[in-house]
């Protein structure tokens, strides 16, 4: 396992240097998320296990959502407690969750996984079917677990549709009462109107989430066989037919384009930002377009770190696909433990 790095000397995205190989951003993302990964985070994985306790929070309303609690066990107390965020059809056991997990644990950082509605292993719990603008339930989760007593800081990190989370998390924290002390942002979604365009230019990705998401759908039109989750016509709609489907059909907003707007954090929506974060993203995302991260309108206590490669939420360093993720998230964590050693960060 790595040793945090310094605070002193805070990894930038300038210095994520992958091997000529591994530079193509479809690479990167594909093997990021690959079952020869998976593999290789095996022992890894072993050890996250048997640190892990599983279990369900109410989260108010009716709502319940799944959670996995790790406790760390390489010193005598630990440095904090981090909560993970997962992408969209992602879970707690996605591979970049699961290699962040472990670098924090191995650190000395208590790691708490959360799934967000009908993700992982979830779907019984909850009648209604995930959306994205359901943030008030993620910030309840996320206060439950902030507010467990223990020493050091208290983070969130979130990749993909988690890091969009993260930033809303944050954004929100100080009028909920909930004692943040830093997020970190991987690749996340800004304007999801321009993610969505995105993705159906690639057909790689379009083809992908759309299979996930189906088979999502019918588990939970399984659960729920009273509901309209997937009507049989639905089937044969693309992402964004089907995304208008269902926002019509379990959300209040008007329009597909109200809905996406939604849970955007675009232009000047987290100029009034509180708790420090970082945004780290890759100029080759496939998924996410970089000219969104640019036009962000920033606060100082928030830093927008652009690396020239590492796909989308991968940032592998070689053959062992490690990835740059988790060292730099051991690095900022140092940092905001101790902010005067913070420098602030502009692309």
């Amino acid at each position: 396992m790595k040793s945090p790095i310094s605070a002193q000397r805070l990894l930038r995205g300038a210095d994520y240097r992958p091997p000529r190989w591994l530079r193509n951003p479809h690479l990167q993302s594909v093997l990021g998320s690959s079952g020869l990964r998976r593999l290789r985070l095996g022992r890894q994985t072993q050890l996250l296990a048997r640190a892990t306790h599983a279990e369900v929070l109410d989260v108010g309303g009716g709502v319940r959502l799944q959670g996995f609690h790790s406790t760390q066990q390489a010193l005598p107390e630990r440095r904090g407690l981090v909560l993970l965020l997962h992408g969209w059809e992602g879970s707690a056991q996605s591979n970049y969750v699961r290699a962040s997990a472990a670098a924090l644990l191995g650190a000395g950082y208590d790691v708490y996984r959360l799934n967000f509605r009908d993700h992982g292993d979830s779907h019984a719990l909850n009648r209604e079917p995930f959306h994205s603008c359901r943030l008030d339930e993620v910030v309840a989760a996320v206060a439950q677990v902030c507010a467990r007593r223990g020493p050091g800081l208290r983070a969130v990190a979130g990749f993909s549709l988690g890091g969009n989370f993260a930033l809303r998390v944050a954004r929100t924290a100080p009028a909920h009462g909930i004692a943040l002390d830093y997020a970190l942002a991987v690749c996340p979604v800004i304007d999801p109107a321009h993610g969505l365009r995105q993705l159906e230019r690639g057909w790689l990705y379009h083809a992908y989430f759309m299979r996930k998401w189906r088979n999502s759908l019918r588990r939970k039109q399984a659960l729920f066989p009273e509901l309209p989750v997937l009507r049989r016509g639905d089937r044969r709609l693309n992402m964004r037919e089907l995304t208008r489907v269902l926002v019509e059909r379990y959300t209040q907003f008007e329009s597909l384009e109200a809905y996406l707007d939604g849970y955007s954090v675009a232009g000047e929506r987290l100029a009034h930002m509180q708790v420090p974060a970082t945004i780290l993203t890759a100029a080759d995302d496939p998924v996410i377009p970089v000219a969104d991260f640019r036009a962000l309108r920033l606060p100082d206590c928030v830093e927008l770190d652009i690396a020239p490669h590492g796909g989308h939420c991968a940032f592998l360093t070689g053959a062992d696909l490690h990835s740059f993720v988790g060292d730099y998230l051991l690095a900022r964590l140092a940092a905001a433990a101790t902010p005067t050693a913070r420098v602030p960060l502009r692309a």
